[in-house]
Protein backbone atom coordinates (compact mmCIF):
# COMPACT_ATOMS: atom_id res chain seq x y z
CA UNK A 1 0.00 0.00 0.00
CA UNK A 2 1.48 3.00 -0.53
CA UNK A 3 1.46 5.64 1.93
CA UNK A 4 -0.93 9.11 2.10
CA UNK A 5 1.41 11.73 0.51
CA UNK A 6 4.06 9.58 -0.98
CA UNK A 7 4.85 10.54 -4.47
CA UNK A 8 5.67 7.57 -6.63
CA UNK A 9 6.31 8.63 -10.80
CA UNK A 10 5.16 6.17 -12.64
CA UNK A 11 6.20 5.20 -16.04
CA UNK A 12 3.30 6.78 -19.17
CA UNK A 13 4.05 5.38 -22.37
CA UNK A 14 3.68 8.98 -24.41
CA UNK A 15 4.50 6.96 -27.70
CA UNK A 16 2.46 4.07 -27.62
CA UNK A 17 -1.13 3.52 -29.09
CA UNK A 18 -3.21 4.21 -25.85
CA UNK A 19 -4.09 7.46 -25.10
CA UNK A 20 -2.33 8.88 -22.04
CA UNK A 21 -5.85 9.49 -20.16
CA UNK A 22 -6.70 5.73 -20.38
CA UNK A 23 -3.36 4.72 -19.11
CA UNK A 24 -3.60 6.78 -16.24
CA UNK A 25 -7.62 5.68 -15.61
CA UNK A 26 -5.62 2.29 -15.48
CA UNK A 27 -3.35 3.15 -12.58
CA UNK A 28 -6.09 4.74 -10.79
CA UNK A 29 -8.17 1.85 -11.22
CA UNK A 30 -5.27 -0.96 -10.41
CA UNK A 31 -5.06 1.17 -7.10
CA UNK A 32 -8.69 0.92 -6.54
CA UNK A 33 -8.92 -2.60 -6.65
CA UNK A 34 -5.52 -3.44 -5.05
CA UNK A 35 -6.80 -1.05 -2.38
CA UNK A 36 -4.04 1.55 -2.37
CA UNK A 37 -6.82 3.55 -2.62
CA UNK A 38 -9.92 2.08 -0.20
CA UNK A 39 -13.53 2.97 -0.25
CA UNK A 40 -14.47 6.08 1.15
CA UNK A 41 -10.99 7.82 0.67
CA UNK A 42 -9.74 10.33 -1.15
CA UNK A 43 -7.56 9.69 -4.08
CA UNK A 44 -4.56 12.56 -4.54
CA UNK A 45 -5.04 15.84 -5.21
CA UNK A 46 -5.09 17.07 -9.11
CA UNK A 47 -1.77 18.74 -8.93
CA UNK A 48 -0.50 15.76 -7.37
CA UNK A 49 -1.47 13.30 -9.76
CA UNK A 50 -0.63 15.72 -12.73
CA UNK A 51 2.89 15.49 -10.90
CA UNK A 52 2.99 11.57 -10.49
CA UNK A 53 2.09 10.93 -14.02
CA UNK A 54 4.09 14.11 -15.74
CA UNK A 55 0.78 14.68 -17.91
CA UNK A 56 -1.18 17.77 -18.18
CA UNK A 57 -4.35 18.22 -15.88
CA UNK A 58 -6.60 18.05 -18.70
CA UNK A 59 -5.35 13.93 -18.97
CA UNK A 60 -6.01 13.55 -15.26
CA UNK A 61 -9.16 14.95 -15.10
CA UNK A 62 -10.12 12.88 -18.57
CA UNK A 63 -9.01 10.27 -16.15
CA UNK A 64 -11.38 10.66 -13.23
CA UNK A 65 -14.19 11.58 -15.53
CA UNK A 66 -13.89 8.14 -16.84
CA UNK A 67 -13.39 6.34 -13.50
CA UNK A 68 -16.43 8.28 -12.18
CA UNK A 69 -18.26 7.46 -15.43
CA UNK A 70 -17.60 3.78 -14.46
CA UNK A 71 -18.98 4.55 -10.67
CA UNK A 72 -15.97 3.85 -9.33
CA UNK A 73 -15.23 7.64 -8.27
CA UNK A 74 -17.17 9.95 -7.00
CA UNK A 75 -16.77 13.59 -6.31
CA UNK A 76 -17.56 17.76 -5.89
CA UNK A 77 -15.40 20.65 -7.36
CA UNK A 78 -13.84 21.90 -4.08
CA UNK A 79 -14.33 18.81 -1.55
CA UNK A 80 -12.03 16.01 -3.50
CA UNK A 81 -12.89 13.10 -5.15
CA UNK A 82 -13.57 9.76 -3.38
CA UNK A 83 -13.17 6.02 -3.96
CA UNK A 84 -17.27 4.72 -4.26
CA UNK A 85 -18.36 2.65 -1.47
CA UNK A 86 -19.28 -0.88 -3.04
Amino acid sequence: MMAQGTLCRVVIDFEGAVPLWRQVADVIRSRIEDGTYPPGRAIPSLVKLTAEFGVAQMTVLKAIRSLKDEGLLTGTPGRGTYVTER
